[in-house]
């Protein structure tokens, strides 16, 4: 991955980001420096956290990288799957009702989530809703559509 441009976010840029992820997923990021990293060929901007690619703007919006929730885990805005979907979830594919087991139930459809495995609470995946977390347990449908997971370029991403 190609960077266009790298720079230390403003003290209102950091504030956004610290206040969306506290808000949306409960996190308290208390970190030195925030650099804004703009790639070439992706949909995502990465920002260092510290020197770590933590959180990942999606379509203008902050919210924590797959290594970001590992680091920081997220009290809210989860959807948790069970053993026999994390290959398919870890591979890029949007997360079927039938693998999960539990879902925050403040989810709306079109927030953020982060996908995590059931054994250890690991992070797989991040993804947008597509319907309310109340709604997402059950037999058939697709509930999440995949956005970044582990082991796509954007996991690898490395300064």
């Amino acid at each position: 991955m190609e960077i266009s441009s790298r720079h230390h976010l403003r003290s209102d840029a950091v504030s956004e980001v610290e206040t969306a992820l506290r808000e949306g997923l409960g996190v308290e990021l208390a970190a030195d420096t925030y650099e804004l990293v703009e790639l070439e060929d992706s949909t995502f901007d990465v920002v260092l956290v510290d020197g770590e690619p933590d959180v990942l703007y999606y379509e203008g919006e902050p919210f924590l990288s797959v290594r970001g929730a590992n680091r920081h885990p997220p009290e809210e805005g989860v959807v948790t799957v069970d053993a026999g979907a994390v290959s398919f979830v870890s591979n890029g594919a949007d997360v079927m009702r039938p693998g999960i087991t539990e879902a925050d139930d403040d989810i709306e459809a079109g927030d953020l989530v982060v996908i995590v495995e059931e054994s250890h609470g690991k992070a797989l995946a991040v993804g947008r809703a597509l319907v309310d977390g109340d709604e997402m347990a059950g037999d058939s449908g697709k509930v999440v559509e995949s956005l970044h997971h582990v082991g796509d370029d954007v996991y690898e991403f490395s300064v």
